[in-house]
């Protein structure tokens, strides 16, 4: 890390929304909901009203449209991390691969079949 007053350390990858301290701060509210969805009786009690459930946690606008949409790489811009995201792909029927593909911008067999390239 460089210390040099306004040094960017980040890479510029474009498409890529860089999760640090500034996303993590962001995506507090999101990233605590998803946290939860490790109990299954906390998953169940979103899919039964996920509008209550998103008030609860105090997500923003952006946030609650990004899960309304069902749009992991708009919650992954509106703060999320994905390891926390990963439970709420689950609740919406979406695996690692699918969010793979869609970081990526490949199909899910696009993508399978590259990380078998890579091999």
């Amino acid at each position: 890390m460089h210390d040099l007053p306004g040094y960017d350390y980040h890479l510029d990858i474009p498409g890529t929304t860089i999760f640090d301290g500034k996303q993590a701060m962001k995506g507090y509210a999101l990233n605590k909901m998803c946290y939860d969805f490790n109990k299954a009786v906390n998953r169940e009690a979103f899919k039964a009203d996920p509008e209550a459930w998103m008030e609860k946690y105090g997500l923003n606008e952006e946030q609650k449209q990004a899960i309304r949409n069902s749009d992991i790489l708009g919650m992954i811009a509106a703060g999320g991390n994905i390891y926390y995201l990963a439970k709420l792909a689950g609740i919406f029927k979406l695996s690692v691969q699918d969010v793979g593909g869609l970081q990526t911008g490949r199909t899910t067999e696009e993508f399978k079949e590259f990380l078998k390239s890579q091999a």
